[in-house]
């Protein structure tokens, strides 16, 4: 995921890709924990786009 894609985005959204990229976060968790994740490269993806987001999120509050 692009920041430019994100800047596009309504606070809304934001928030709904957020709740996602946390589910999503969830469940490698879990599939790490139970040894069913085969590419762990995944977790620092979705770590880095859930850093994204809430980076973009805080540019959009008023300040």
């Amino acid at each position: 995921m692009k920041s430019n894609e994100l800047r596009a985005k309504s606070n809304d959204e934001l928030s709904k890709e957020l709740n996602d990229l946390l589910k999503a976060q969830f469940g490698l968790r879990m599939q790490l924990a139970t040894q069913q994740l085969t590419n762990t490269s995944q977790m620092k993806k979705v770590r880095r786009d859930i850093a994204r987001v809430r980076t973009m999120i805080k540019e959009k509050a008023p300040k």
